[in-house]
């Protein structure tokens, strides 16, 4: 099964995707993905998604979970 992570910046600058990038793969997640959300009157993005995903073990059928179920 996949866990998801969603990193939001508000400064978009390759220093800080560099760093969210770094520090979460560190972190055992791997990099899936950006998105950029731009301004109209900006050729700079407003804001950056960073997408990451991770392999959790897969649950026996009937043991607790983290998803609350």
């Amino acid at each position: 099964m996949l866990d998801y992570k969603v990193v939001e910046l508000s400064l978009v600058t390759d220093d800080q995707i560099e760093n969210a990038v770094n520090t979460w793969v560190r972190q055992g997640w791997t990099f899936d993905g950006v998105q950029f959300a731009m301004r109209e009157s900006s050729k700079r993005p407003a804001m950056a998604f960073i997408f990451f995903t991770r392999e959790l073990p897969d649950v026996p059928d009937g043991a607790p979970n983290d998803s609350g179920s």
